[in-house]
């Protein structure tokens, strides 16, 4: 049966259905030697190329849907490649065959935290979508007084340059001096939405640090720069919150040999993240 060509493309995970529609309305795309267009119906035997390279195509029973979870450090892009040479989130992530891991959003240049990434296209697109307003939550560093008034008006809604925002949970964490932690929530995605609403009240940001996405939340021993495959359970939460098929397959080996590598690679970024500390000169503080 005949599907359309950004959805088996983004579902065999060469990109989000957004790129994939990008890619064919800029031509990038053929089918059988002629040029894609957007809406597209192909069958399962079509030889699709990409910039001129054949990419491989899968069925749904094929592809087995994975999820990451990434502790993005300060200083990397959530793009691909980067001009100025910059790290990027793509960078340390395992390889994968015929596919590539899709972002599930974006974090900003100075934001670390938690980073979702998926070989399903199809999924990331549905969970990047304004209409699922899955929650996230956000430890924030705060320099100077924040006044029971501030915290009022983060909690009622302030006007950003794109529209009113507002978060819907605002609770102090802790600090010392003029430094204050706090967790923050909000369900919508909007660019650097966190940083603009504190912001908006004029407080300076000095931390921004994303601990949860939805009911995913950042691993206390995951360490920054390192990753690791979700469960199955969690993968399926993802996928009914996108409005899909829950998986009924999973990558992830719970053998004693897959769990005894993974603490090694875990050990490994360990080093590697104080080893590039001690280079660029005084650690920073945790």
């Amino acid at each position: 049966m005949s599907e359309k060509l950004q959805k088996i493309l983004a579902r065999a995970g060469h990109g989000s259905r957004r790129e994939m529609e990008a890619w064919i309305a800029a031509g990038r795309v053929s089918v059988d030697g002629e040029i894609a267009s957007l809406g597209d119906r192909i069958e399962a035997d079509a030889k699709v190329r990409i910039d001129g390279r054949q990419v491989s195509l899968k069925s749904a029973d094929e592809v087995i849907c994975r999820v990451l979870a990434y502790h993005k450090p300060e200083g990397e892009i959530c793009s691909r490649k980067d001009p100025e040479g910059r790290p990027t989130v793509f960078d340390r992530l395992p390889r994968t065959r015929d596919s590539r891991w899709v972002a599930v959003g974006r974090l900003d240049i100075n934001t670390s935290g938690l980073l979702l990434f998926t070989s399903d296209g199809e999924l990331a697109n549905r969970l990047m979508h304004p209409s699922n307003e899955i929650e996230r939550e956000y430890a924030v560093r705060t320099f100077g007084e924040v006044s029971d008034l501030v915290v009022q008006k983060l909690r009622t809604g302030v006007m950003l340059e794109d529209g009113p925002a507002q978060f819907d949970q605002i609770k102090p964490a802790g600090g010392e001096g003029i430094n204050q932690w706090w967790h923050v929530a909000l369900h919508e995605g909007r660019n650097r939405e966190v940083r603009r609403l504190w912001e908006a009240v004029e407080v300076q940001v000095s931390r921004l640090i994303r601990v949860r996405y939805g009911m995913i939340e950042l691993p206390k021993t995951l360490p920054r720069g390192g990753w690791m495959e979700l469960p199955l359970e969690q993968v399926n939460y993802l996928r009914q919150l996108a409005g899909l098929e829950p998986e009924t397959r999973s990558m992830l080996g719970m053998d004693k040999h897959s769990v005894a590598r993974a603490k090694v690679r875990s050990a490994k970024v360990r080093r590697a993240v104080r080893k590039q500390k001690t280079t660029q000169g005084k650690p920073t503080r945790q």
